[in-house]
């Protein structure tokens, strides 16, 4: 992840939240939702770290994207278990009550804002990689710039659409959002399959959406694993978009999200 950090500074390095609701989409993936701390500030894309106990004087941290909106009491985060992890083992069995530490510095330049004005955002995810778009979908008013807005998910199972429904019904009541689910390792689970980028090449994604990807009108956030981010950066500098570099708006960003 980008590591840019800005202090929330009212509050110390760390704090001790509670685990207020855990929703499990899959053994291996779940939302977690903490109380948040008073005087704690992010934007839409941003993310922060999260901290469990790892023996008696230590503690293991990760970095998780908010997928809560800035208004919320509480703090949001989607997140993957990866098995031999020392975090997703601790976190495996977390339930509301328990304890969970939180960084008071929030990091990343992941923000919409920094791309220039356009007609149409592209918001394209790889797994976990959704969670800065349901915290951006979420928000009122953040997005009220374009007059269309699309998502694409990848994942490998349909069980690992999180926030599906969801999104489905916002795609219902603001008539600009198209949500293009994709599932590869499932045939016939959506409409789609493939990989987001290939998908792009061969022009079965803009098929889809009913709009073309083009840098004059479109602008794009990417978000998800390395080699995902790595394919669609070459793919959108081949076709002329521009990276955002800080200061300078530009018309695709990217986050690794790992």
């Amino acid at each position: 992840m980008n590591t840019l950090a800005t202090r929330n500074a009212d509050l110390p390095r760390s704090t001790t939240q509670t685990v207020t609701a855990v929703r499990r989409w899959t053994d291996t993936l779940l939302s977690l939702r903490i109380d948040r701390p008073d005087g704690f500030r992010f934007s839409p894309g941003h993310y922060v770290k999260l901290g469990l106990p790892a023996g008696a004087d230590d503690a293991v941290w990760r970095p998780y994207s908010i997928v809560s909106v800035e208004a919320d009491d509480e703090l949001e985060f989607l997140i993957v278990l990866i098995p031999g992890g020392a975090f997703s083992e601790a976190l495996a069995g977390i339930e509301p009550g328990h304890p969970v530490m939180l960084s008071s510095s929030i990091f990343g330049f992941f923000l919409e804002p920094q791309l220039s004005p356009g007609d149409t955002l592209w918001m394209l995810a790889t797994g976990t990689g959704l969670g800065p778009y349901v915290s951006l979908l979420r928000t009122p008013g953040a997005l009220d710039r374009y007059r269309r807005l699309i998502l694409v998910h990848s994942v490998r199972l349909a069980a690992e659409l999180a926030y599906r429904d969801e999104l489905e019904a916002l795609a219902v009541t603001d008539t600009r959002l198209r949500y293009l689910p994709i599932v590869t390792r499932e045939a016939g689970a959506s409409a789609l399959s493939g990989r987001i980028p290939a998908l792009i090449a061969d022009g079965t994604l803009a098929q889809h959406a009913q709009t073309p990807l083009d840098p004059a009108t479109g602008r794009v956030m990417v978000c998800g694993n390395p080699d995902f981010t790595t394919d669609m950066r070459a793919l959108l500098n081949a076709r002329d978009f521009v990276p955002c570099r800080r200061g300078n708006a530009g018309s695709m960003l990217f986050e690794k999200y790992w």
